[in-house]
Order: structure tokens, then C-alpha cells, then sequence
């Protein structure tokens, strides 16, 4: 199954909601276990882009790294959809480590959505050091709590969508650690596939 959807409050799933993000980058050259593979992105934007026009989003927030992120907020991008973004540090810095670190040409795309969600107040720079052992989750929990913010204020349901091939890494899985947290949340969770 490409999509998994949470089984409970599926009555309000299909109206306007909040989407909170996170997910896999595209792997590297050198990935010893496949999780992303360069050639699954054009099937995962459009799961993306069909989870976003039927669950009819009105908002996305998410951080802005090469593949699950990127993909998410073009696709967003694309249907006039609110979009909010969180880095853990600087822009430049992020995008060295986070984007241009991997295979494709992320660059251009990054700069180009920084550029306007900065234009229209909607960049969170959370200003962690780079080296910082807790930024990463400090990220998925900034990304939550603003996606909840923005349902609150507009009185609609909030769902996490999780763009992962639905397996651990270990205790250094933030993928997965945004799952969990989103759940502790009571945040329905829905998974997209980046393997099948």
C-alpha cells in the first residue's frame, strides 16, 4: 500500500485540514540500504500531490530538506497552498548540510521556496548550532506545535503525513521520532511510501 491512513476520526480526514511533514532525503550515492531511491521521487510527488487535493489541505508545515520536504512544498507550492517553514539554523547552513549534500539539483528549488515563504512571514529560524545533538528534534517539535497552531486558529483538523519506506534507522530516526511524537500528540498520522 503506497498510503496508510489512520483508521480513527476518518469522518473529518476528507474536509480542510493542516498537514504537519517530515520524511525521508533522497538517499546517498553511496546508501548501504535503500529508503529513498532518486528513481521512487516522481511516484512520491505524486502521492503527495493526490494526499493533498483529496485530503484538501490549506496548509503545510515542514522543514526543507532535499526529497520528502522539497517535493512536499513544491507540490503545496503548486496547488496554492499555505506553506511554513522550519530550519534548525541559518538557511545557507541548512542547505549546505541538508540539501546540496545529496544527489539532484536541489539547490534552485530551495532557494527559490526560502525566498517566498520568507516574503510572506512564513520561515521559523529556530537558530541551533549546526553541531547541535538536539536540533533535529527540536524541528519536528517546532514543526508540530506550528501546525497546530495554525488548526487551532482556523478551527480545522490537524494531520501528520509521515514520507517514509516504514522502517527504523535506530535511535537517531527522526523520521521516525516525528511519527511518535505526532501520535503522543493525538495527530492522526498518515504514512507515504518511498519504497513501493
Amino acid at each position: 500500500m503506497a498510503i496508510k491512513s489512520p483508521s480513527r476520526k476518518a469522518d473529518i480526514i476528507f474536509g480542510f485540514m493542516v498537514i504537519a511533514l517530515a520524511g525521508r532525503r533522497v538517499d546517498a550515492p553511496n546508501a548501504k540500504e535503500p529508503r529513498f531511491p532518486a528513481e521512487k521521487l516522481g511516484v512520491v510527488e505524486e502521492r503527495l500531490r493526490d494526499l493533498f487535493t483529496k485530503r484538501k489541505a490549506t496548509a503545510l508545515v515542514c522543514s526543507a530538506a532535499c526529497g520528502a520536504d522539497l517535493l512536499a512544498l513544491q507540490v503545496a507550492g503548486d496547488l496554492g497552498i499555505r506553506r511554513s517553514v522550519v530550519l534548525p539554523y541559518k538557511p545557507d547552513v541548512f542547505r549546505r548540510t541538508s540539501v546540496v549534500d545529496r544527489p539532484g539539483d536541489w539547490g534552485e528549488p530551495y532557494d527559490r521556496i526560502i525566498a517566498q515563504v520568507q516574503n510572506t512571514n512564513n520561515l521559523v529560524i529556530l537558530g541551533y548550532a549546526e553541531d547541535d545533538p538536539a536540533a533535529y528534534s527540536a524541528t519536528n517539535h517546532a514543526i508540530l506545535d506550528h501546525a497546530t497552531k495554525i488548526a487551532r486558529e482556523a478551527k480545522l483538523p490537524i494531520a501528520a503525513v509521515v514520507v517514509w519506506d516504514g522502517k527504523s534507522r535506530g535511535k537517531d530516526d527522526f523520521t521516525e521520532q516525528f511519527q511518535n511524537e505526532a501520535r503522543s500528540r493525538g495527530i492522526d498520522v498518515i504514512e507515504v511510501q518511498t519504497l513501493e
